[in-house]
């Protein structure tokens, strides 16, 4: 199985983004020296009081200058804020800078009304299906010179290394996200820690829908990974322990609450107490928002899941409020499943 990161840049107690960006750089050295396939950072906004992920394309720029082999991408760049081309100049640029590993995940999402004004992003679209699925086709057009010699963008032209065309990938947590990769033909990525519900429903569409694609960077066979919130400690219930922070700040995004995110001993008080460990095995219509447990118990659940919706590639996504107990995590986690340090 094959095992990649997504990042938010989580700020620390009392902390800046200055520091969660200097978290975000050593465990980025750290997935690739671990064997990590990808690591991708995320786009967040008006949450920066605690997450700190809020432009991806910057952030990525500064992880290619510290990084050498391992794949960088976004997870994702919020294409309903921004044009096409814009997007497309700027991962051409990245290419440059990292060439052939660069990863460029398409998603979207609406923010708070005073962000969006701010971001002077259009929160009601009357087709926003289509209008997604041709903002990614666009961006794809723009990557690869896809535009036949009579389009009006024929001409333009974006940062290239010489290298491998970073490659675009469609993120979402619905079926209709699903379904927008399917028509065009490119990778799917499912963010499993917001919707898990409908993770196994989402790819059946996907395959069930897929046409090779037409695009110049789509795939002729449907490839998917699912990303899955999990957290690692040596035992279940160190693990159930830590993974108290990812429940305790879902019931606060809940309640409409943004701010920091609590510690372990503040989010078990919060819970009533520590949250069961995550059984070793899964019912088959069960897929927990969080998972916690040891090495063992984690790589068994992540084959459970991968196998649940046809993947052999799962992204890893945690709320864990200590970043050493972070960076423990994820090592641990590549000793369960194997992964060779490089």
């Amino acid at each position: 199985m094959k095992l990649s990161v997504v990042d938010l840049s989580p700020v620390p107690e009392d902390g800046t983004a200055t520091e969660a960006y200097a978290n975000t750089v050593e465990a980025a050295k750290q997935a690739e020296r671990l064997g990590y396939s990808r690591f991708w950072v995320a786009e967040h906004h008006a949450m920066a009081d605690r997450i700190a992920g809020t432009s991806p394309e910057v952030l990525l720029g500064h992880l290619a200058a510290e990084t050498d082999s391992i794949r960088l991408g976004s997870g994702a760049v919020l294409l309903n804020h921004y044009s096409p081309f814009k997007v497309a100049e700027q991962f051409g640029a990245l290419d440059a800078l990292a060439p052939g590993r660069i990863d460029a995940g398409l998603g979207r999402a609406n923010g708070s009304p005073a962000a969006d004004r701010a971001l002077e992003t259009k929160r009601r679209v009357q087709n926003p299906d289509e209008d997604h699925a041709e903002k990614i086709e666009a961006v794809a057009n723009h990557l690869y010179d896809g535009y036949p010699d009579d389009h009006p963008y024929s001409d333009l032209t974006i940062p290239r290394s010489g290298a491998d065309v970073p490659v675009p990938w469609v993120l979402g947590s619905s079926p209709s996200s699903a379904a927008i990769a399917a028509e065009l033909g490119l990778r799917y990525c499912f963010a499993a820690f917001i919707r898990p519900q409908f993770a196994a429903h989402s790819f059946e569409e996907y395959r069930e829908q897929f046409e090779p694609s037409g695009l110049a960077g789509g795939v002729d066979e449907p490839e998917g990974m699912v990303a899955v919130n999990a957290v690692c400690a040596e035992t279940d219930e160190e693990a159930a322990r830590l993974r108290a922070v990812a429940e305790a700040s879902f019931q606060r995004l809940q309640r409409g609450e943004t701010g920091t995110t609590p510690s372990v001993e503040e989010a078990i008080d919060e819970l009533g107490g520590v949250p069961d460990p995550t059984p070793a095995t899964l019912d088959s219509d069960e897929w927990p928002r969080a998972i916690s447990g040891s090495p063992e118990t984690l790589a068994g659940l992540f084959d459970q899941l991968a196998d649940r919706v046809g993947v052999d590639e799962v992204m890893v996504q945690h709320v864990v409020a200590d970043h050493e107990d972070a960076l423990r995590s994820h090592e641990l986690l590549a000793e369960g499943v194997g992964l060779s340090t490089r």
